[in-house]
């Protein structure tokens, strides 16, 4: 087993958008196979036809390659186990199913879906908690286990829709190690038979995934806390498939809370709550209404796909040290599923915020310029390169996404049409009137952004001063006659970057207008 090839697979349903607790399955799975040299696949689990969902595929593929997760193998990349679609592989799960059969480890089921609510009902008013069809209830039932074996065989050549269920054992203990959780040990007797034929054809999750994980030679299953209940079934597939030595290991990774830790993280209450809960924007459609229904995604509202990865590295993990910064290659060096813990994680989006800051503050001016031109374009505004880079090289401190940067620097590109109120009242009189309208006409007249902020500042304190005043009087009136804003950068070199020509009108225009 120590020497077997490192081969994991992230397995998403296309039913609907990829929720950010699925990234992070994906990048554990990622992190553990590029650490140890192994394969990273993809395989979709689309045996639910009923509920696949068009687009779905391709927003997964997209989600991962926006976060940075590479395939090895994959529907689209293709690989040594195509197809990679389960239902392009439909024909040989029968195979396996009949296997089971044979052996005596499975049976079919004719129990029509009244049939099957009226055992239901017959448990409930018995008052049995969790009434299932299992080893008890399967006795009282239509299956090749009670029915005569003519009647099966006349059952079967004639059609009759059924469907093949795993006969789980009575008495006895399914036990497995999770890499995460130790020992598991659960009673057979609280295990359903569950179906692993459909009437369609179609394999059920149960038994496709064991096939396929075994085809495939999945070394190890990295998957959420919810399939920790079905993992004593799937231990129970592989030991009567005859694969229980070539088993994977199983890790069952901690849920995702709620901010307040009071219950599973899902998309109502990151709408509730105002942020989103998936990779990118997704465009369905509501299942009530029928109405087009938009979802918001971390993408598109301005977090950079390192800061997401970062942050979700930590829900649920820690390296052993105080070193919260991690690139992607940082934390292949670092990962281990032995730091994974089994308590669940909070979603903190103040600490996703917090990492999106220092990944956008870490970019060079040159990687910042880009976010700033692209708006400008949208609101037909021109800007060369040098001066956006000044720009952004001001105000990168300020912002949390790259779309602050226009909002926040707005008013270098336009000038103030209105003045923060309460700077204007307890800041604005006639003397410091007088001493912006001396300091305009001190200005160079230059329309070019020219001049340096260190002599835009002793400028502005030779003029002030021989006003009569000190400079911490009309400092703040002079930024909101020059942006508007009562704070902001530097504002010295928010003036240098405006230009003493378009600085002087500015002043001249606040004084007119404020007296």
């Amino acid at each position: 087993m120590s020497n077997r090839p490192v081969r994991v697979r992230f397995a998403p349903s296309p039913t609907g958008p990829l929720h950010i607790g699925g990234v992070r399955t994906a990048l554990y799975n990622y992190l553990l196979a590029r650490k140890l040299g192994g394969t990273m696949i993809l395989r979709i689990e689309d045996t639910d036809q009923n509920r696949f969902v068009p687009g779905a595929e391709d927003y997964i593929r997209e989600s991962l390659e926006w976060v940075g997760i590479e395939l090895d193998e994959s529907p689209w990349k293709g690989g040594p186990h195509a197809p990679y679609r389960q239902s392009e592989r439909k024909p040989m799960y029968r195979e396996y199913a009949d296997q089971l059969i044979r052996d005596g480890y499975a049976y079919y089921a004719f129990d029509t879906p009244e049939e099957l609510d009226a055992m239901r009902e017959r448990l409930q008013a018995a008052k049995v908690p969790n009434p299932q069809y299992n080893s008890i209830t399967r006795a009282q039932m239509r299956n090749s286990l009670t029915l005569p074996e003519d009647e099966v065989k006349q059952l079967l050549d004639s059609g009759a829709p059924y469907v093949i269920r795993l006969k789980v054992p009575r008495k006895e203990e399914v036990r497995f190690q999770d890499m995460i959780r130790g020992w598991v040990v659960v009673h057979s007797s609280a295990i359903d038979d569950k179906v692993l034929m459909k009437s369609d054809g179609m394999p059920t999750y149960h038994l496709a995934n064991i096939v396929d994980d075994h085809l495939m030679d999945i070394s190890h299953v990295i998957r959420g806390e919810e399939w920790l209940p079905s993992a004593p079934l799937h231990v129970l597939l592989y030991r009567y498939l005859g694969w229980e030595k070539t088993m994977p290991q199983f890790a069952h990774l901690p849920l995702l809370l709620k901010p307040d830790g009071t219950g599973k993280l899902s998309k109502r209450d990151g709408d509730r709550l105002g942020f989103p809960v998936f990779a990118l924007e997704w465009h369905g459609t509501d299942a009530e209404t029928g109405e087009p229904t938009v979802s918001r995604g971390y993408r598109e509202e301005g977090y950079l796909p390192e800061a997401l990865v970062n942050f979700l590295a930590f829900l649920g993990w820690n390296p052993g040290t105080a070193q919260e910064i991690f690139s992607m290659q940082e934390l292949i060096e670092a990962f281990s599923i032995e730091r994974v813990s089994k308590s669940p994680a909070k979603f903190d989006q103040n600490k996703v915020k917090w990492f999106n800051e220092h990944y956008l503050r870490a970019k060079s001016d040159a990687g910042l310029a880009p976010y700033l031109l692209g708006a400008l374009a949208e609101h037909g505004l021109a800007c060369d390169q040098a001066k956006a880079e000044q720009i952004v090289a001001v105000m990168k401190e300020r912002v949390s996404f790259p779309q602050d940067f226009w909002q926040e620097a707005r008013y270098f590109f336009e000038a103030p049409t209105s003045y923060d109120e309460q700077v204007v009242a307890k800041k604005w009189n006639p003397q410091v009137s007088a001493a912006l309208a001396a300091y305009a006409d001190a200005l160079p007249d230059n329309s070019e952004p020219s001049a340096n902020a260190e002599v835009l500042k002793a400028l502005f304190t030779q003029t002030v001063e021989a006003q009569g005043m000190k400079p911490g009087q009309v400092l703040q009136a002079l930024r909101v006659a020059a942006t508007g804003a009562a704070a902001g950068p530097d504002l010295f070199e928010t003036l240098a970057i405006l230009g003493t020509g378009e600085v002087a009108r500015r002043l001249r225009t606040a004084v007119e207008r404020l007296g």
